[in-house]
């Protein structure tokens, strides 16, 4: 008899790793879970088989489908397989290292989660790691861009061209950057997504203030000669513009916001984020700092690809601080079509930004059907 397949699709940012369990071939989750990293990685010093452990044992107790099998039966008539969307550059081997996550970083390895017999996790028959960006790219294919996007160049929908190049821009715990294309041989085959580590480029100062700025992040980090554009458009950089404006004006702290911060531990971005409508202020002035090198950065990206089918601007940032990215008199719009003489190229690009948080699931879950269509399983 054929085994009952399902698909788990994994989104493992630097903050939260979200989780979906599918029947194959259906888009609809029959389950989904967000686990807050600082919890889950303190409590699981053996990440690599961690990751979806819990998740399983959740699924167990609460999907229907599941809890009338029971866990005997489950491990002897399902098969898993599974594609993790992982914030790290995925090496050959299927292993990743993620520098954003916990103390000193995790690694995450898709063949030992595949070898492992222990419990639950013997029904996981394939675990594909892939950079979150590349879920993230995929993901963008599943978008419904009128109601789940922001059009941020007038017309964007209308611009696209089906057969040009795609790309993702998005800052969340960290800056992530990816492209897709179509074969000009086979374009029925659809879109191919590429990673990058686009979001490790050099940062370069605007003015005087970034210049300092540049500066403090060089000897914080210790580097002597330059800092990437993520230590400045993420969620933790955000907490050291922050920390920087605060050594800067001292006189404009806010004692109590500044207090705060001090105890946040690693959610310190996130308290000038929930800070920073206030006029102002010293955390919506780190705000507007890191949403105009954002546009900055999506700018240089678009100068690079020419994604003519579409710009997306995604991540966690995005949807968060809208009001501070759309319009053109926006400080992410005037930053990303500051770009001198090739300004005009910047008008032939469809720009958009994604109010969902949920691509990088989409984009694995597809990544994972992908997977088991090379695999030769059969399908219950």
């Amino acid at each position: 008899m054929p085994k009952i397949t399902y698909i788990i699709a994994g989104d493992i940012g630097g903050t939260n790793s979200r989780f979906s369990l599918h029947r194959f071939g259906q888009r609809e989750p029959l389950h989904g879970h967000v686990y807050a990293n600082e919890v889950t990685v303190t409590n699981a010093p053996d990440y690599h088989h961690a990751t979806l452990k819990p998740y399983l044992e959740l699924c167990l107790d609460e999907v229907e489908e599941w809890k009338s099998l029971g866990e005997d039966a489950i491990i002897s008539q399902v098969q898993v397989v599974a594609c993790l969307a992982t914030a790290g550059p995925v090496k050959t081997n299927n292993t990743v290292f993620m520098t954003n996550m916990g103390e000193g970083g995790q690694s995450i390895d898709g063949n030992e989660i595949e070898k492992c017999q222990d419990g639950l996790l013997s029904v996981v028959v394939r675990c594909k790691l892939v950079n979150d960006f590349v879920g993230q790219g995929y993901g963008s294919l599943d978008l419904d861009l009128a109601k789940e996007c922001v059009e941020l160049m007038p017309g964007s929908i209308e611009k696209i061209d089906g057969f040009g190049p795609r790309a993702c821009v998005g800052a969340g715990t960290g800056l992530g950057v990816c492209f897709l294309t179509k074969s000009s041989l086979s374009p029925g085959l659809g879109y191919e997504c590429y990673p990058s580590e686009g979001g490790h480029v050099d940062f370069v100062p605007r003015d005087a203030l970034s210049a300092e700025l540049w500066e403090y992040l060089k000897e914080k980090h210790g580097s002597d000669t330059r800092i990437s554009v993520e230590r400045v458009v993420s969620g933790r950089g955000l907490a050291d513009v922050y920390e920087f404006l605060a050594m800067k004006f001292p006189d404009r702290v806010d004692d109590e916001i500044h207090e705060e911060f001090m105890n946040a531990g690693d959610q310190k971005g996130s308290v000038v984020g929930q800070n920073s409508a206030k006029e102002g202020s010293l955390t919506r002035q780190a705000m507007e700092l890191v949403i105009t090198d954002y546009g900055a950065a999506v700018g240089n990206a678009s100068l690079e690809f020419i994604p003519t089918g579409g710009m997306f601007v995604t991540g966690g940032l995005t949807p968060k601080n809208i009001g501070m990215i759309q319009g053109i008199d926006s400080p992410f719009m005037k930053a990303y079509l500051d770009k001198g003489r090739l300004r005009p190229i910047l008008d032939t690009i469809p720009l958009f930004a994604v109010m969902v948080e949920d691509i990088g699931l989409r984009g694995a879950r597809v990544c994972a059907e992908r997977e088991f269509h090379g695999m030769n399983l059969s399908c219950g």
